[in-house]
């Protein structure tokens, strides 16, 4: 199942997100809900070993600068949207210092998306967009099948690429560029065709 906008009388709202079926995930973006099949087992698997990298050192503080809140789907309401979820994001705790007790309403400083056959499209299309029009500074865009991890960053609007790496790269990436990232140590054991 890829995604789709679901038509509506009006603005989507959390109601309409609160009955979803549970094999759904859905977001709202300016109003339109989008809805698609839950993440795969290698998306989870991905997404959990980034986040098991990315939180030790930078919302713990071990190995690392501290300083961050580092969240797994985070419910976001910003920008007149009543939800939408990153995989991951990251707010500087000098900007949101106290973890929110319900939904975060600011804007993370960074996003992360992992790119799978049924979100590809909408990731690029709609919610990379969407990121630079809410002013995110940094998006991270992984690529399951291509096993590369895209880099950007905003620049007046507009994102500017900083680099594309690939499995065989150890990299310090913007803005979490404190630690080094053994890209091949994330991905998931390719398997035997």
């Amino acid at each position: 199942m890829g995604y789709g906008a679901r038509k509506l009388q009006g603005p989507a709202t959390l109601a309409d997100l609160e009955a979803l079926p549970e094999t759904v995930m859905g977001e709202i973006i300016e109003g339109t809900l989008y809805t698609h099949a839950r993440p795969r087992p290698d998306h989870s698997d991905l997404e959990g070993a980034l986040i098991e990298e990315l939180r030790g050192p930078f919302q713990r503080g071990r190995g690392g600068p501290g300083g961050w809140w580092i969240v797994v789907e985070p419910g976001i309401q910003v920008a007149g949207s009543p939800e939408f979820i990153p995989d991951l994001a990251g707010w500087r705790r000098e900007r949101v210092a106290d973890l929110p007790q319900d939904r975060w309403t600011v804007v993370p400083d960074w996003a992360c998306e992992i790119l799978s056959p049924t979100t590809r499209a909408y990731d690029q299309r709609i919610k990379r967009p969407f990121y630079a029009r809410i002013g995110i500074r940094y998006l991270w865009f992984i690529d399951l099948e291509a096993r590369t991890l895209t880099i950007s960053e905003l620049n007046e609007g507009r994102w500017v690429e900083l680099g594309v790496y690939g499995e065989d790269d150890a990299i310090r990436a913007a803005p979490l560029d404190a630690i080094e990232l053994k890209l091949g140590e994330l991905w998931p054991p390719t398997r035997a065709p």
